[in-house]
């Protein structure tokens, strides 16, 4: 016949979703770093591409007037 399984108690859970909890926060604390540097660094650039962008757009439109004395 089959033989009789220990019962798990809460201890046991409570033991296997800490070491779950803590493998995944270790994971994800690895991650984070280079996640958050590359973010930075892709801020920057669209800022920088707005910046010209726009630049170019306003020496498009700049209507420059002189004035002349007869």
């Amino acid at each position: 016949m089959a033989q009789a399984q220990p019962r798990v108690s809460r201890d046991d859970l409570e033991a296997k979703f800490r070491a779950l909890q803590g493998d995944i926060q270790h994971k994800v604390d690895d991650r984070k770093q280079p996640l958050v540097a590359g973010a930075v660094v892709g801020g920057i650039l669209l800022l920088l591409v707005f910046f010209v962008l726009g630049k170019r757009s306003g020496k498009k439109r700049t209507t420059l007037v002189e004035i002349r004395r007869v």
